[in-house]
């Protein structure tokens, strides 16, 4: 590698680090193995062709194109925290890990029937995914957990809010939020 493609693909890395919050070839490969995944099958789940995978590790790709995928990657993030506090068995992982194959993205702001309720409004469950995903975008399960306890002595909802969005499961959080809409 020429000491061009070494400068691009340490621009492709900073670019990462500043859209996804790490480059994606450390997030790949902590997704690959938190989740007993080889690329290829890792690839299947994201929707990406094996070369698009390698080249967005590598850093010749700095950017995911499809926002679908940009999604998935942040639901197996979610999924990889939950494997690794024990809060879902492998088993449960595989299965979710193909409902997130077959998801389509898509934000809460959409209007797809996928994200929404017959009403036309995002259902509790999407929401609560999307604050998850945004939370865990930012941090991982254990800073979110300790910044949980430094806020406690002061600040116990704020703390609760963390712990359950930011590392619990989904039924909690679900929970959660419509306790707290009324």
């Amino acid at each position: 590698m020429d000491a061009a493609q070494q400068e691009a693909t340490a621009r492709a890395r900073e670019l990462q680090r500043n859209w996804y919050g790490e480059p994606l070839g450390a997030l790949f490969r902590k997704l690959i193995d938190d989740l007993g995944l080889n690329q290829a099958r890792l690839a299947g789940v994201l929707g990406l062709s094996a070369p698009m995978l390698s080249q967005l590790m590598s850093g010749q790709r700095a950017k995911i194109g499809n926002p679908a995928v940009v999604q998935r990657v942040q639901l197996l993030q979610e999924l990889a925290g939950q494997v690794a506090d024990g809060s879902i068995s492998a088993a449960e992982a595989t299965e979710r890990m193909e409902e997130i194959k077959r998801s389509q993205g898509g934000s809460v702001l959409s209007n797809t029937t996928q994200s929404t309720s017959g009403s036309g409004a995002p259902t509790v469950k999407r929401v609560v995914r999307e604050i998850q995903s945004l939370l865990r975008s930012v941090a991982a399960a254990g800073d979110i957990i300790d910044a949980a306890n430094a806020l406690a002595p002061t600040h116990p909802e704020l703390a609760e809010f963390l712990r359950v969005y930011g590392a619990g499961r989904t039924s909690d959080a679900v929970a959660h939020y419509q306790t707290h809409q009324n």
